[in-house]
């Protein structure tokens, strides 16, 4: 008996000569191709197939995007707490110390990925009070910030502080720290 020589199908040879496409694709945009803009582009060229297939063969070939997604932080499952609007949009002043408002600023570095800050600005003098700086985003970072802003202007008793409705803001830590100076006001756009 003779052997039979194993013939390549007609999709193996359609998907050896994708992947010679897609791997020229990828190397023309450095590497920052992933599989939809690569998808895309073979559509563009005249070839007929899905994403998912170029998917495939792309994690078969090996051939990845060096781009990374961008961090989007997820919104929170809690239901949402809703207070007062003590300022209604009115950030006039006549003193310091007077309204203050406060929010968490997200800074992406190499080392650590994802860094947070948290400022307090006092409205009439347009001036950081209040900052604190971590790798997490709690509570603590919040009242650090808060604290540090109250240690450095010393307030009267009834100060406004304006902040949003996050977690960090709503939480029962900062409420039963800081009831004495503040009048606890978010704002919910």
């Amino acid at each position: 008996m003779i052997p039979l020589e194993k013939t390549t199908s007609k999709c193996e040879l359609e998907n050896q000569e994708l992947t010679k496409e897609k791997g020229r694709i990828h190397l023309e945009s450095k590497a920052r191709y992933g599989a939809p803009k690569i998808h895309k582009t073979l559509l563009n060229n005249g070839f007929c197939l899905s994403l998912k297939r170029v998917q495939r063969l792309m994690r078969k070939a090996g051939i990845r995007s060096i781009t990374k997604k961008k961090y989007r932080p997820s919104p929170s499952k809690e239901k949402v707490v809703q207070l007062e609007n003590l300022l209604k949009r009115d950030f006039t002043t006549c003193t310091i110390n007077e309204k203050w408002v406060a929010g968490i600023t997200y800074i992406p570095t190499v080392r650590d990925r994802w860094c947070y800050l948290s400022s307090v600005l006092d409205l009439h003098s347009k001036k950081i009070v209040g900052y604190s700086f971590s790798r997490s985003m709690t509570s603590e970072l919040v009242i650090e910030a808060l604290q540090n802003a109250c240690f450095s202007q010393k307030p009267r008793k009834g100060l406004i502080l304006h902040t949003d409705l996050g977690s960090q803001y709503t939480s029962s830590e900062l409420k039963t720290r800081n009831q004495a100076v503040f009048q606890p006001e978010r704002l919910s756009l």
